[in-house]
């Protein structure tokens, strides 16, 4: 069971992980307007460019979408879980949560401009998204509410950055129930940005890309790169 201190540890990672994926959105509004647009733009004529007739098909693009990352921190949280408890070396979280904070700081280069190298580690997922993205190409164009939802699934696969380092995060979580949850709070704060984009509010998606919100929000992601780290240490 969970001590106090550690379930209050545990809603401020969670805190913070929303604010990460809020801040984060302004490099999603570069890499998935296309994505969304290519997903609304097949809706019928009597949707598109109806705010509330396609606001349930933006809903159900992010419900499937934050659903994904939720089975990815599952998964990543849950092995990392078990490593860690296999080899019983307490200096193995030390270390992980080291590098998450490190992986962290590097996101937030990433979202201000300074620094694209997790650009690399994008074209690498790159090869799973060749075997994915066939499937997902199937749904389109999104002809009823079902297909909304499993094309938010397939393309909560896509290759991020942000997602990475938000994987990454999870390996520091207590259990895998933990690691899921925060991914959950992750893409949470992703959904404003996707849903002003899926609603085609072009003039807040331009305000997101402009140099000074990126630094800004690149800032803040770094800021808490360096409280992990100084948690850790």
């Amino acid at each position: 069971m969970h001590d106090h201190s550690t379930m209050v540890m545990d809603e401020i990672t969670l805190a913070a992980a929303f604010l990460v994926g809020l801040f984060g959105s302004t490099h999603c509004a570069g890499m998935c307007g296309g994505i969304v647009s290519a997903l609304t733009i097949g809706l019928p004529e009597t949707v598109r460019g109806r705010v509330m007739r396609m606001l349930p098909f933006v809903l159900l693009y992010n419900i499937g979408r934050v659903g994904s990352y939720a089975v990815a921190g599952l998964l990543v949280a849950g092995i990392g879980s078990l490593v860690v408890d296999m080899v019983d070396i307490k200096a193995l979280r030390f270390y992980v949560a080291l590098f998450a904070g490190g992986f962290m700081i590097i996101l937030g280069l990433y979202i201000a401009g300074w620094w694209q190298g997790l650009l690399k580690i994008e074209n690498l997922g790159g090869h799973v998204w060749k075997h994915i993205e066939p499937v997902g190409r199937k749904f389109l164009p999104i002809k009823n509410y079902h297909g909304a939802l499993i094309a938010g699934v397939i393309w909560g696969w896509i290759p991020c950055g942000m997602v990475y380092t938000a994987l990454v995060w999870t390996l520091t979580a207590s259990s895998s129930t933990q690691g899921a949850l925060l991914m959950v709070s992750f893409g949470l704060g992703t959904v404003p940005a996707m849903l002003f984009m899926g609603l085609a509010a072009g003039k807040l998606v331009g305000t997101l890309q402009k140099p000074l919100v990126r630094h800004i929000a690149g800032v803040t992601v770094i800021a808490f790169g360096i409280y992990s780290l100084w948690r850790v240490l």
